[in-house]
């Protein structure tokens, strides 16, 4: 494979993990913990009142910097990580990784239901959000419902109460969290700000994006990976707006490996492909 070729699969690729609680022991995640969490994440981990909290933190921790990594082609307690302002965890490029050709990685976490999901890509920044169906009872699905669009709240309202309105309820909750956590905003974006439309069966047909990012389309990937549990990626097409090589990184296809359990399984991820770019300037013009 010519350098080009390399450099170009490495900008279209994300890795996806999901890692139940049980995937790991609290033997193993103790362990680990102690050779690979730097002082602050100790320091975070010994603060939780309850034995489960500190076992779930330190499971999603220690699976952030196995993953990265690998990723990166460093030992776990090398890895940097710091948090912006708004407390978006990112990784500290090194002299190392550069010289070894790596790429500026982004990553995202989140955990929910007894499930840990984690974004890496290249030369993006990515979002992502895991929610658990069983886990939501009919107050918070209704508090979800209230908080997002009109027309979203049309769409979920159109399903009978029950299940297949909690699904659609959550579908457009993972989406948008997943968004607002890509740009680094948490909830610091409201969540009637921006409209998702949904295929019935699963996709984003379409996105009007909130009135201060309508210069850039994004590309959505929903799934369903064990069920009952609903996941969703945010990553902006095009590469990020600081990419200094100003190369358009989300050209073409994007592949997704998505993993299950912890990184050190040797199984074969399942591969697919990012769905194509919705919003921004590029949809307003062709729609």
């Amino acid at each position: 494979m010519s350098s080009s070729t390399e450099r170009e699969t490495d900008r279209a690729h994300i890795t996806l993990w999901l890692c139940p609680n049980d995937g790991l022991s609290p033997e193993t995640a103790a362990l680990l913990a102690e050779h690979w969490l730097d002082a602050q994440e100790r320091r975070t981990a010994g603060k939780f009142l309850f034995e489960r909290d500190r076992l779930q933190y330190l499971i999603a921790h220690t699976l952030v910097r196995r993953a990265l990594a690998l990723e990166a082609g460093l030992a776990e307690a090398e890895l940097v990580i710091w948090r912006s302002v708004r407390g978006r965890p990112f990784l500290r490029p090194t002299t190392d990784l550069a010289a070894r050709g790596g790429r500026p990685l982004d990553f995202n976490l989140s955990h929910a239901g007894g499930y840990n999901f984690l974004g890496i890509v290249r030369h993006r920044r990515i979002g992502v959000d895991v929610e658990r169906i069983a886990e939501r009872d009919e107050h918070a699905v209704a508090t979800i419902v209230n908080a997002i669009s009109p027309p979203e709240r049309a769409w979920v309202t159109r399903a009978a109460p029950g299940p297949e309105r909690d699904r659609r309820a959550l579908r457009v909750w993972v989406l948008k969290e997943a968004y607002s956590k890509a740009r680094g905003l948490g909830l610091g974006i409201p969540f009637d700000s921006f409209v998702f439309t949904l295929d019935d069966e699963g996709g984003v047909r379409a996105f009007t994006p909130p009135a201060d990012d309508t210069g850039r389309a994004w590309r959505f990937l929903e799934l369903e990976p064990v069920p009952g549990v609903l996941v969703a990626v945010a990553v902006p097409d095009g590469g990020d707006h600081d990419d200094e090589t100003g190369t358009g990184a989300g050209a073409g296809e994007t592949v997704v490996h998505l993993n299950h359990g912890f990184p050190w399984s040797r199984s074969a991820p399942h591969r697919l492909l990012l769905p194509e770019p919705v919003g921004g300037d590029t949809y307003a013009a062709a729609a």
